[in-house]
């Protein structure tokens, strides 16, 4: 067979295949992609806490960016309920120690994992209708240096999922433990 007809089959057979596998169109997810530290995603962020209304659920190995901080003890004080799942062994670091006091003072809720170390999900569920998620840490290195991503989805589906996420690790007494 020449070269031609291979090329025009294969073309065909990926034209079918794209067409049978096409996702359908409420599968599309609205997403922000921001990149660190050109895109400021700590910034978008402090942004996302200042408008929340209902709650925000926080779950990452590091918080330490003093605007972060600032914007949850805000949304607190709003009545907003904001709580926090973190690493136990990020407490090794005085700034993650003076953000969590902070944070404490102020009556969020806390908790650290029992697994030090492993906590690598980096996500945030703000009203039931936007979460985050990515590498991003909300720390004064990644919203400064670090080479970042963070993914702001606006859609009912994957956020419905990271809140079921995070109130599975809440309610798991077995693996997380409250902060003082």
């Amino acid at each position: 067979m020449p070269q031609s007809a291979r090329y025009l089959i294969s073309i065909c057979l990926l034209c079918v295949y794209l067409t049978a596998f096409k996702a359908p169109e409420s599968a599309s997810f609205p997403a922000e992609v921001l990149y660190a530290p050109e895109d400021r995603p700590a910034d978008r962020l402090v942004q996302l806490y200042e408008a929340a209304e209902k709650s925000i659920f926080l779950a990452c190995y590091g918080i330490t960016y003093p605007p972060i901080v600032k914007a949850l003890v805000a949304a607190k004080k709003r009545g907003v309920d904001v709580r926090i799942i973190t690493d136990r062994e990020k407490l090794n670091d005085k700034n993650q120690r003076a953000a969590l006091k902070t944070l404490n003072i102020a009556s969020v809720p806390i908790k650290i994992n029992r697994h030090d170390g492993l906590m690598h999900v980096k996500q945030a569920v703000v009203d039931d209708h936007v979460n985050t998620s990515g590498s991003f840490n909300q720390t004064s290195s990644a919203a400064r240096y670090n080479d970042e991503r963070l993914d702001v989805f606006h859609d009912a589906g994957t956020t419905h999922r990271a809140k079921e996420k995070f109130l599975k690790m809440w309610g798991d007494h077995a693996r997380y433990e409250d902060w003082r």
